[in-house]
């Protein structure tokens, strides 16, 4: 994936987005907040928007989908896949995610799993780390493998780190969700200061 210039109304769309977001925080019956914090709300905290690290590129699917049971924050596992990787420059410095599918919501675009951590992990993000969803076509998520056997590759995607997010996991009700931690190959070295930050801490142990 290599950098491109996001449209024009990226940026107003973003905003828009975040906004919407922040309104489902405070009124939908499903929110991820505790009650208690709800009247409280006052939005989500994000860096601003930057469109460098707005990317577009091919994700390179796997001939062979190693299948393995993915640890979430509720201590239970989900059955999981590699699917693909992604490669991206940050800062000049060539990056590499793996990209995964979460078996047990099927085979379509909502079954694809971008976590990743970064330096900001567990400080000024989700300690289990972030997610980050990629846009491109949905019928060629169906692809096994070229007719070679070798790993093909399909797209083009959009991946915008600027709509990175906290899991739902992140805001005070953990038990409510089975959010998938970020494997340890999908830990950057670096800093990712776009997206979402900020998160509630779960209370100290006693004892």
């Amino acid at each position: 994936m290599v950098p491109i210039l996001p449209p024009g109304n990226w940026s107003a769309e973003l905003l828009a987005s975040r906004s919407f977001k922040d309104q489902g925080f405070r009124e939908s019956p499903d929110t991820p907040l505790v009650a208690d914090d709800v009247a409280g709300f006052a939005g989500l905290q994000y860096w601003a928007p930057d469109p460098a690290y707005y990317y577009a590129g091919p994700i390179h699917v796997y001939a062979k989908k190693d299948r393995f049971d993915i640890v979430t924050t509720s201590g239970k596992t989900r059955p999981c896949e590699r699917f693909g990787w992604i490669e991206f420059p940050v800062g000049g410095l060539p990056q590499t995610l793996q990209v995964y599918r979460l078996l047990d919501l099927g085979d379509g675009p909502e079954s694809l799993l971008l976590p990743f951590a970064d330096g900001t992990t567990g400080t000024e993000t989700y300690p289990a780390g972030r997610y980050v969803e990629m846009e491109g076509p949905t019928d060629e998520l169906h692809v096994t493998n070229g007719p070679d056997g070798r790993p093909i590759s399909v797209g083009p995607y959009v991946l915008d780190f600027n709509r990175a997010y906290n899991p739902s996991c992140a805001y005070g009700a953990p038990e409510r969700f089975a959010c998938p931690v970020t494997p340890a190959e999908n830990r950057l070295r670096l800093r990712i200061e776009a997206g979402e930050r900020g998160f509630k801490l779960p209370p100290p142990a006693e004892g």
